[in-house]
């Protein structure tokens, strides 16, 4: 049913009818029951946290915070909102997100909409439970900041989470926003990241930053994401993010040529995200915390990625393919390594 409405009019209808659902009280409770699996076995401590499992949800899916309530109850480890930006922006044309079902992908263009910071602050101090979920804040720069001044949007949005998120992730790798991808050079990124690690020393009570990185870089630049991690003392790196080439063996050509620009998640990014996370925990002999995010469909490809070096994963586009009850899968297989 959902596959017959578009993709983003399909994401916002099962959001908020899982919420409604959520909200009723013995239905909420029923399909807790149903969705969730909690073992020991599956406790981590990363960073300074102590997360309940290893499987969360990374960025894009809940972009304003709005449905932590609701989706909290999914399972996961923990919960990452954004990329969220200084001001509220509608981000680019429709249509902007597209499926690939024979190649179980997706293509986004999607452009950082989201309502801006301060009403995802609100989201956040109306979240039950705080004390029980593990909040990541995933912030970026609005498409009208030159690049020249992409810290100043950083640090806004890295000041006003402070008090509401366990942690932080520094995205600079969405393919989505002319020139964003550029801040992974060398100059730029080490500006933004130490110029937020000063702040994060003012308060006293440092917040783990990571770093959020794209899975088309080159090994050298890998090198450098490494000796910029390592410099400015970062918590970890998040690997990877979505992709500009097109591994899509079983799409139509033409289908992919009228989609055009974007960033490409799903089962074809899933080999090259595992590349990544092996590369660099070889490199650094695993001396950087890495979650590992890239087509992870099944407890399998998570295991991989695992295996490969990561000590998180998270998870999105699988669910459009997969279902709610994919979380639930992943742990019960985990728990038995």
């Amino acid at each position: 049913m959902l596959f017959l409405l578009s993709p983003e009019k399909a994401h916002n209808f099962s959001t908020r009818s899982f919420g409604i659902l959520n909200a009723i009280p013995l239905v909420g409770s029923i399909v807790r029951k149903m969705l969730t699996y909690e073992n020991s076995n599956l406790q981590k401590s990363v960073f300074g946290i102590d997360f309940p499992n290893p499987v969360g949800l990374a960025a894009g899916f809940d972009k304003d915070g709005k449905y932590i309530n609701s989706f909290s109850k999914l399972g996961f480890g923990f919960y990452e909102v954004g990329t969220v930006t200084p001001l509220g922006q509608i981000g680019n044309d429709k249509p902007r997100l597209f499926r690939l079902p024979e190649d179980e992908a997706l293509i986004n263009r999607m452009g950082f909409n989201n309502s801006g910071v301060d009403i995802l602050v609100q989201s956040l101090k109306d979240v039950k439970n705080r004390k029980d979920i593990i909040i990541g804040g995933n912030i970026g720069k609005n498409k009208l900041t030159p690049n020249e001044r992409a810290v100043d949007d950083y640090l806004i949005c890295f000041k006003k989470l402070f008090d509401y998120v366990d942690y932080f992730v520094v995205n600079v790798s969405s393919p989505n926003t002319p020139g964003l991808r550029s801040l992974q050079e060398k100059g730029p990124l080490s500006h933004i990241l130490n110029t937020l690690q000063r702040e994060n020393a003012i308060k006293g009570r440092p917040k783990p930053i990571l770093l959020k990185i794209a899975p088309d870089l080159t090994d050298g630049q890998l090198d450098d994401i490494i000796e910029i991690v390592q410099e400015t003392k970062l918590a970890g790196l998040i690997a990877t993010n979505t992709t500009i080439e097109r591994n899509l063996p079983n799409s139509p050509a033409e289908r992919i040529k009228e989609i055009g620009n974007g960033g490409l998640s799903g089962k074809p990014v899933a080999d090259r995200s595992t590349e990544v996370i092996k590369y660099i925990s070889q490199k650094t002999q695993g001396a950087i915390p890495i979650i590992g995010v890239g087509g992870i469909n099944s407890a399998a490809e998570a295991q991989k990625k695992l295996d490969a070096g990561a000590s998180l994963v998270q998870i999105y586009s699988a669910l459009v393919y997969e279902g709610p009850f994919l979380v639930k899968r992943i742990k019960k297989s985990l728990a038995k390594v």
